[in-house]
C-alpha cells in the first residue's frame, strides 16, 4: 500500500515492482499476488489497461490510519483511559499535530454574541427597577 499511496495516482505491477527493486530483489508475480490481495480485501480497485491492471488506493492513508485508530479505540472496555494512555505514548510533536488537528476539527472560533446585562464592567445598577423602560420590561 505504500507504494500506492506513494504515487497517488492508479499504478501498474510493472511500476511498482521496478520501485521496490531498487531496493531489494524481488519476483514480479510476488507484487502481482499483493496487489490482487489487496484488491481482494477491497484496498485497492483495479482497471484494465490492454492485459494489464492499474491499481489505485480506495482510501488516503490518512483516512487509512484514522479507520484503524477508530477501531483499536472503539475495541476498548474503557475509551477515556485508552486515550490518556495513547497520548501519554505519543512525542512532543505528535502532540502538537493533535492540538492542530483538534482546533482544524472544531472549526473556526465564532466569538459569542454580547450578552445584555443591567450592569455596565464600571458601575453595577443599584436600583434595577429604574434601569427599565418606559413600557414597564
Amino acid at each position: 500500500m505504500t507504494r500506492v499511496w506513494k504515487w497517488n495516482r492508479p499504478v501498474t505491477v510493472r511500476e511498482v515492482l521496478e520501485d521496490l527493486q531498487q531496493e531489494r530483489s524481488i519476483a514480479y508475480t510476488t507484487v502481482m499476488t499483493v496487489l490482487d490481495n489487496l484488491h481482494q480485501k477491497g484496498w485497492v480497485r483495479r482497471e484494465a489497461e490492454g492485459r494489464a491492471y492499474r491499481y489505485e488506493a480506495v482510501s488516503t492513508r490518512a483516512a487509512y490510519a484514522a479507520a484503524l485508530m477508530n477501531d483499536a479505540w472503539s475495541q476498548s472496555d474503557n475509551p477515556a483511559a485508552a486515550l490518556v494512555a495513547f497520548f501519554g505514548m505519543m512525542s512532543q510533536e505528535q502532540r502538537q499535530a493533535l492540538r492542530d488537528a483538534v482546533r482544524i476539527a472544531q472549526g473556526p472560533e465564532t466569538p459569542e454574541p454580547p450578552q445584555e446585562t443591567s450592569e455596565t464592567p464600571d458601575r453595577p445598577v443599584e436600583n434595577p427597577a429604574a434601569a427599565q423602560d418606559d413600557s414597564g420590561r
